[in-house]
């Protein structure tokens, strides 16, 4: 279920290198806009808005009432990228708030004395969690860019923690999906389930221990969380059922300012986020492939194949060369480049496509549910946030350290366990993302903002291996004049380079593009169920109008000021 809310006046910024062309934009949006995947956090954002806070003070209420409502698809017990505009400074910031790798950590960890991943031990457990993120970014974010108290913008949250609500079909479906791995841990049964069975539709959720957490996070800061007696807990039930985390690995912890990555299609910019995630220079890469054709030349059917074959060869250079810089040297200036995109160009053929095998790199190696949230706020200031947060598969490890409410993360997964082997995505990938102490892994995330002539786009959505590939056809709809409800409705297709296979929802392909791309060598395979849940707000110069659409795909129930 969504919610919209629209409120206020937006003060519009001048993009650098701008011309003077944009003198005739107009100054000011007529509203300002926040969207979510739940209505509870879209009215924590719309409180804090109206009571005068800003966009950095209402994006700290959502995510944190994220935390709460939505416990299957981020939390306090994970991390995310957090994609920021701040209108005073006119510049942009990619906070990290990924999780790290303990400093006990190896390379080889979840492989067995042959040297073969063994199964659910990246996913299921404590030894699955990286040391979360999201509440240093919590109050990294009130304290850098916001303007009310922490304790203010956590008050929601805590009360929805300690007083409860009913739950959705959207919870009952996760909550039935990891049912038998909830059951495993206490703790997670005692919250999560009704006596230890799947709960229905309404039952009331009650978090006192989360809302404590919360507590102890809106009066003590990052301290709160990552020191104390709460560390304590997490860090004693972690190594009791076989987790590798310290004292040390929480206090060590800290939220990095990076710069976005940033390009150029067809006169829109692109901001978007920088490595520990791939999202940025993958979809950039991909537009740069596709600017070297003239897609509206095409029938639908060869620009869908031209797509595909950009998707292909980003995702390999994605499993090839992508990791985290701070630990591997990753060569961002050339992947971002127009003249690695034109060298990557020449070897598609439109009436034929690439074998993946043909690329390079290895073979997968097959390994044997997954859910994020996205959310964004302008306010009348002009200050933009994108966020997309997540504890990876549904209800991450499934394993909640007593006593602190927290729910942890699967995020190790996201690591190469070793090369050729898929994660629970499908991925695979090199050294570059191979397991190190405090190394942050890889992420497919990607939070992004697009500016042209025509306006201002903030977008994201959920969707592990496949947010690249929605972002990026969302992107190219809104370059194309679509407005938003169109975009997060349209049918999706996906390539990530392996497996080698076209992933669709019904309605993606017509009956003749499907027979094209089949006689052209692609793989079509449909997927079972639809997947994504883009957020979007849209600010078009033309008519000075914003505009903000839900995913029909959650249960986009909107609220319009």
């Amino acid at each position: 279920m969504k919610y919209l809310l629209i409120i206020g006046l937006f003060l519009c910024f001048v993009v650098a290198g701008c011309n003077d062309a944009q003198d005739a934009y107009p100054q000011f949006p007529e509203k300002a806009a926040v969207v979510s995947s739940h209505p509870l956090a879209t009215k924590a954002g719309e409180d804090i808005l109206a009571r005068g806070g800003n966009a950095f003070d209402a994006a700290v209420a959502v995510s944190a009432m994220l935390a709460v409502v939505e416990p299957f698809g981020s939390g306090l017990g994970g991390g995310g990228f957090w994609l920021i505009y701040d209108a005073k400074t006119n510049s942009y910031n990619m906070l990290d708030a990924r999780e790290v790798a303990p400093e006990a950590a190896t390379a080889d960890m979840y492989l067995d004395q042959q040297g073969n991943p063994v199964p659910g031990l990246s996913t299921d457990g404590p030894l699955s969690a990286g040391i979360p993120g999201l509440p240093a970014a919590l109050v990294t974010v009130a304290e850098k860019y916001g303007s009310f108290e922490r304790g203010t913008l956590l008050q929601a949250a805590i009360h929805a923690a300690s007083d409860g609500f009913g739950v959705d079909q959207r919870y009952i479906i996760g909550a039935e999906y990891k049912l038998d791995l909830l059951r495993q841990n206490s703790e997670a049964a005692r919250i999560f389930l009704n006596n230890n069975d799947l709960p229905a539709s309404g039952w009331v959720l009650k978090q006192p221990d989360l809302a404590k957490t919360l507590t102890l996070i809106a009066q003590n800061g990052i301290a709160g969380f990552y020191e104390g007696e709460l560390a304590e807990r997490l860090v004693q039930d972690v190594k009791k059922y076989g987790g590798i985390w310290t004292i040390e690995d929480l206090k060590n912890y800290h939220v990095i300012n990076r710069l976005p990555v940033t390009g150029t299609y067809k006169g829109t910019k692109i901001i978007a986020a920088a490595l520990p995630s791939s999202g940025g220079i993958t979809f950039i890469n991909s537009l740069n492939i596709l600017s070297q054709f003239d897609l509206d030349s095409h029938n639908p059917a060869t620009q869908k194949h031209l797509i595909i074959e950009a998707l292909r060869r980003a995702y390999h250079e994605r499993a090839q060369h992508l990791g985290d810089s701070d630990f591997v040297d990753v060569p961002t200036k050339r992947l971002l480049s127009a003249e690695h995109a034109a060298e990557q160009s020449r070897s598609i053929h439109l009436d034929q496509a690439t074998k993946s095998d043909a690329l390079s790199l290895y073979a997968p190696e097959k390994n044997k549910g997954t859910e994020t949230t996205h959310f964004a706020v302008i306010d009348r200031e002009g200050n933009r946030v994108a966020v997309t947060q997540s504890i990876n598969f549904w209800f991450g490890s499934g394993f909640v350290p007593k006593g602190t409410g927290v729910l942890l993360n699967n995020q190790m997964d996201d690591f190469v366990m070793k090369p050729g082997v898929e994660n629970g995505y499908r991925l695979i990938g090199t050294s570059a993302n191979a397991i190190a102490p405090g190394k942050r892994m890889l992420s497919s995330m990607t939070p992004t903002f697009l500016e042209s002539d025509r306006g201002i786009a903030i977008l994201g959505t959920p969707g592990g291996s496949r947010i690249i590939s929605m972002v990026l056809l969302a992107a190219l709809d809104w370059m194309q004049g679509g407005d938003g409800k169109t975009i997060v409705a349209r049918p999706r297709f996906h390539h990530q380079f392996y497996p080698d296979e076209v992933f669709y929802e019904s309605g993606a392909f017509s009956e003749g593009e499907a027979l094209a791309l089949e006689r052209k060598g692609h793989r079509l395979t449909p997927v079972k169920r639809q997947y994504g849940n883009m957020q979007i707000i849209l600010w078009d110069y033309d008519g000075n109008t914003v505009e903000t659409a839900s995913d029909p795909r959650g249960k986009g129930d909107e609220h319009v000021y």
